[in-house]
């Protein structure tokens, strides 16, 4: 989904601009905290709020200086082409900057900016400058064949080249039938060149079905030959649509992403409603799913009133395909997506320690699900987003939510803390996909859902990195919480460990009602490593109430420890040393040993 840009605002002298920016494009405001009146969010540092919404790919309006937006994404820079927009505005709303992202927005975000502010735009980009426009971003509804042709044919043409435009005009452009270079609209395919740009319009949806788990190549090789055999390019093709109940399935997925368009989902009464509309209707096909034609009723569907089968419906041994075209390209997709649950791991809360995906993620999601504290923590990047909020102990109904919301083409995060696969929510998302639905699973619906897990930085390597190092030989994690797991087995577990000399990170070492386990996990492992064992006790990581601490083994005391600690024990062979600016917990690897095996090799 494109995602809808923030305009940032630092002192209160830019407020007035930044609503009226904000209100002429539909978007919040996030302002600086004690500098900004009123803004729909705040935030504490610009330099860093600003690099987590450029790395989740969020177009920004900066109502301050240029050079501050600058400083703030220049470490971020790699790939202009997927750069979003970055855009400065002067605190009077006089002058409009793009910045960033000229060719993916920015300059015509900069461009309705000063229109809505009555400012002047200082574009620099130069086929913008020079003829107002950007060939490698054509209008809506028109995809560019060949994008990477476009940086020498606009070299041609500033050197002076006329340009020859064949087809439909989609730039304000003035036509030179005996220019060296070409800009051609058309359905049909056309390879272009760096003397010749190709835009296809897209006007054709695409309707697929498929028996379960249908070789993919099958389909690919249907659709490619179909649309040959029409002479219609595969960049024309604005969507792949099909019924709900194929919302999983991996070759119609997989042509979706091939073509690089996106997956719309109908239910069979919407289908149904094409039926008058069908070449191929059949009978059977009703008794299967509900309607007469999936791939022909798919096509009609998501091309709308008015719309004409081009490809009546083709098929083989397990698939079939159908092409219907609009007199108009096609920009607001009817149907629905597919549906998307992310499992996101936050981190220990401290934003810098949040990847650049989940943000993404995060900034994509229509809806946030999770335990509220949690979602809390994501700050500004909340804002504006439908939130769930789950008490502890919830788990199962929060996942379940989460998956039943993706259910129904929403896009949903699932938000965790530290990383969602290390004792959080990703293994029961996978458990409730698993069962049956006699056992308590989800609906159909959830089960066709794309799942989506990102890594975070976990509560282990968040204490070891504030430690030193004391993750650098073989190590575990093990949870004191036998709300799920028999006390037994824990036990089980711990004496393992304790023989197996690992290093150990606790989870969940107490709670209320739970005080026992930490101080009999001391015990046991008191019998196996020495009393001055290293251990490390970090609360709160990650956040401004960090508290860290290191203990003996045999000291270690359960009231020092709650459920906002992680109890990290060294091995036999751990360390804690006085380095540099305090205490430094580590685990040598065996490199010592290795050195004097080679010295005394060499001896």
């Amino acid at each position: 989904m494109a995602l809808k840009p923030v305009v940032l605002c630092l002192s209160r002298s830019g407020e007035k601009t930044a609503h009226s920016v904000a209100g002429a494009l539909g978007a919040s405001v996030h302002g600086r905290e004690g500098r900004v009146d009123v803004a729909d969010a705040y935030f504490p540092d610009a330099l860093e709020h600003t690099r987590t919404l450029f790395a989740s790919g969020t177009p920004i309006i900066g109502v301050c200086a240029a050079g501050i937006l600058i400083r703030a994404v220049a470490p971020l820079l790699a790939d202009k082409t997927v750069e979003p927009p970055v855009v400065a505005v002067s605190d009077d709303g006089s002058v409009v900057v793009p910045l960033l992202g000229g060719h993916r927005g920015a300059n015509r975000l900069a461009s309705e900016i000063a229109t809505a502010l009555d400012a002047v735009t200082a574009v620099t980009t130069a086929g913008d400058v020079a003829m107002g426009v950007a060939l490698d971003e054509p209008p809506l509804g028109y995809r560019l064949a060949n994008p990477s042709d476009a940086k020498a044919v606009m070299a041609a043409l500033l050197g002076g080249a006329g340009a020859k435009l064949s087809g439909e005009q989609i730039f304000d452009l003035a036509s030179d039938q005996a220019g060296t270079v070409e800009l051609l609209v058309s359905e049909a395919l056309a390879e272009g060149s760096e003397k010749q740009l190709v835009y296809h319009p897209q006007r054709y949806a695409l309707g697929l079905g498929c028996a379960r788990n249908a070789d993919p190549e099958e389909l690919w090789s249907l659709v490619t030959e179909s649309l040959a055999d029409a002479g219609i390019a595969e960049g024309a093709i604005a969507s792949v649509n099909s019924i709900d109940l194929k919302g999983d399935e991996p070759a119609i997925i997989e042509a979706a992403r091939r073509l690089g368009v996106p997956l719309r989902l109908f239910t069979a009464a919407q289908l149904e409603a094409e039926a008058g509309r069908l070449k191929t209707p059949s009978n059977v096909v009703f008794a299967e799913v509900g309607c007469h034609g999936v791939s022909e009723g798919a096509a009609l569907a998501a091309a709308g009133a008015g719309s004409e089968l081009t490809i009546a419906k083709r098929k083989t041994a397990n698939v079939t395909c159908a092409v219907a075209r609009s007199e108009d390209p096609i920009v607001d997709l009817p149907g629905r997506a597919r549906g998307r649950l992310s499992i996101i791991g936050i981190g220990p809360g401290q934003h810098s320690w949040r990847t650049p995906e989940a943000s993404h993620l995060v900034a994509e999601a229509e809806e946030l699900v999770g335990y509220g504290l949690y979602i809390d923590l994501l700050g500004p990047l909340a804002y504006g987003k439908e939130r769930s909020d789950f008490p502890l102990g919830g788990e199962e109904d929060r996942c379940r939510y989460a998956l039943e919301q993706a259910g129904k083409g929403k896009n949903v995060a699932l938000i965790c803390s530290g990383d969602a696969g290390i004792y959080a929510m990703g293994a029961l998302v996978f458990e409730l996909l698993d069962r049956g639905p006699e056992a308590m699973g989800v609906t159909d619906a959830a089960r066709r859902v794309e799942v989506i897990s990102t890594p975070g930085v976990s509560a282990l390597q968040g204490a070891a990195a504030r430690a030193g190092a004391p993750l650098g030989h073989d190590f575990c994690a093990i949870s004191l919480s036998d709300l799920l797991t028999p006390r037994e087995d824990i036990v089980k577990r711990l004496k393992a460990a304790a023989e197996g000399d690992f290093v150990i990170a606790f989870y969940n070492p107490v709670s209320m009602r739970r005080r026992t386990l930490l101080a009999e996990a001391r015990d046991i492992l008191l019998q196996h490593r020495p009393a001055d064992t290293p251990v490390m006790l970090a609360s709160s990581l990650g956040r401004p109430e960090e508290y860290v601490r290191y203990r003996r083994l045999d000291e270690l005391e359960v009231d020092e420890v709650d459920m906002l600690t992680v109890v990290l024990v060294g091995s036999s062979h751990t360390k804690l040393a006085a380095l540099g600016e305090g205490p430094r917990m580590y685990t040598p690897r065996g490199y010592a040993r290795k050195i004097d095996g080679d010295l005394a090799k060499g001896a």
